[in-house]
Protein backbone atom coordinates (compact mmCIF):
# COMPACT_ATOMS: atom_id res chain seq x y z
CA UNK A 1 0.00 0.00 0.00
CA UNK A 2 1.49 3.66 -0.24
CA UNK A 3 0.13 7.36 -0.44
CA UNK A 4 -1.24 9.11 -3.30
CA UNK A 5 1.93 10.80 -3.75
CA UNK A 6 3.38 7.86 -4.65
CA UNK A 7 0.30 6.56 -6.28
CA UNK A 8 0.88 9.61 -9.18
CA UNK A 9 4.47 9.11 -9.67
CA UNK A 10 3.04 5.43 -10.58
CA UNK A 11 0.71 6.84 -12.83
CA UNK A 12 3.51 9.09 -14.15
CA UNK A 13 5.64 6.01 -14.94
CA UNK A 14 3.37 4.53 -17.06
CA UNK A 15 1.39 2.21 -14.25
CA UNK A 16 -2.05 1.74 -13.23
CA UNK A 17 -3.30 2.29 -9.74
CA UNK A 18 -5.68 1.61 -7.43
CA UNK A 19 -6.96 1.94 -3.91
CA UNK A 20 -7.94 -1.11 -1.78
CA UNK A 21 -10.99 0.62 -0.10
CA UNK A 22 -12.50 1.33 -3.84
CA UNK A 23 -16.14 -0.48 -3.73
CA UNK A 24 -16.40 -1.43 -7.32
CA UNK A 25 -13.73 -4.53 -7.74
CA UNK A 26 -11.75 -4.20 -11.21
CA UNK A 27 -11.46 -0.01 -10.98
CA UNK A 28 -8.07 1.06 -11.48
CA UNK A 29 -6.82 4.65 -13.01
CA UNK A 30 -4.12 5.48 -15.44
CA UNK A 31 -2.42 8.32 -17.22
CA UNK A 32 -3.90 8.99 -20.55
CA UNK A 33 -2.85 11.13 -23.51
CA UNK A 34 -4.51 8.82 -26.10
CA UNK A 35 -8.33 9.64 -25.45
CA UNK A 36 -7.59 12.92 -27.02
CA UNK A 37 -9.27 15.19 -27.93
CA UNK A 38 -11.74 15.20 -25.09
CA UNK A 39 -14.50 15.67 -24.97
CA UNK A 40 -16.06 14.88 -28.15
CA UNK A 41 -17.79 17.74 -30.02
CA UNK A 42 -21.13 17.59 -31.66
CA UNK A 43 -21.70 16.73 -34.59
CA UNK A 44 -20.34 18.46 -37.88
CA UNK A 45 -17.65 20.42 -35.67
CA UNK A 46 -14.04 19.32 -35.15
CA UNK A 47 -10.82 20.00 -32.87
CA UNK A 48 -8.36 22.00 -34.64
CA UNK A 49 -4.91 19.88 -34.61
CA UNK A 50 -2.85 21.06 -31.26
CA UNK A 51 -5.63 22.51 -29.20
CA UNK A 52 -4.52 20.33 -26.11
CA UNK A 53 -1.30 19.94 -27.23
CA UNK A 54 0.33 17.22 -25.36
CA UNK A 55 -2.47 17.12 -22.13
CA UNK A 56 -2.31 14.71 -20.11
CA UNK A 57 -4.80 13.43 -17.37
CA UNK A 58 -6.27 11.10 -15.22
CA UNK A 59 -9.05 8.30 -16.86
CA UNK A 60 -10.75 6.21 -14.64
CA UNK A 61 -11.73 2.42 -15.70
CA UNK A 62 -14.85 2.70 -13.53
CA UNK A 63 -16.28 -1.55 -11.96
CA UNK A 64 -18.99 -1.39 -15.25
CA UNK A 65 -16.04 -0.83 -17.97
CA UNK A 66 -16.38 2.58 -18.96
CA UNK A 67 -13.93 5.05 -19.38
CA UNK A 68 -14.18 8.26 -17.74
CA UNK A 69 -12.21 11.36 -16.74
CA UNK A 70 -11.18 11.06 -13.10
CA UNK A 71 -10.78 13.63 -10.66
CA UNK A 72 -9.49 13.01 -6.88
CA UNK A 73 -11.82 13.39 -3.78
CA UNK A 74 -10.05 14.61 -0.43
CA UNK A 75 -10.48 11.13 0.76
CA UNK A 76 -8.66 9.92 -2.08
CA UNK A 77 -6.05 12.93 -1.54
CA UNK A 78 -5.15 11.31 2.42
CA UNK A 79 -5.63 7.73 1.86
CA UNK A 80 -2.49 5.35 1.76
CA UNK A 81 -4.60 2.48 0.47
CA UNK A 82 -3.50 2.96 -2.66
CA UNK A 83 -1.52 0.16 -4.94
CA UNK A 84 0.00 -1.13 -8.07
CA UNK A 85 -2.38 -2.92 -10.75
CA UNK A 86 -0.24 -5.77 -12.32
Amino acid sequence: MMSFSLAVCALKEGKKVARKNWNGKEMYLYKAITELPYPPLPEGEAWIDGTFGNSEFIIMKTADNKLIPWLASQTDLLSDDWFVVE
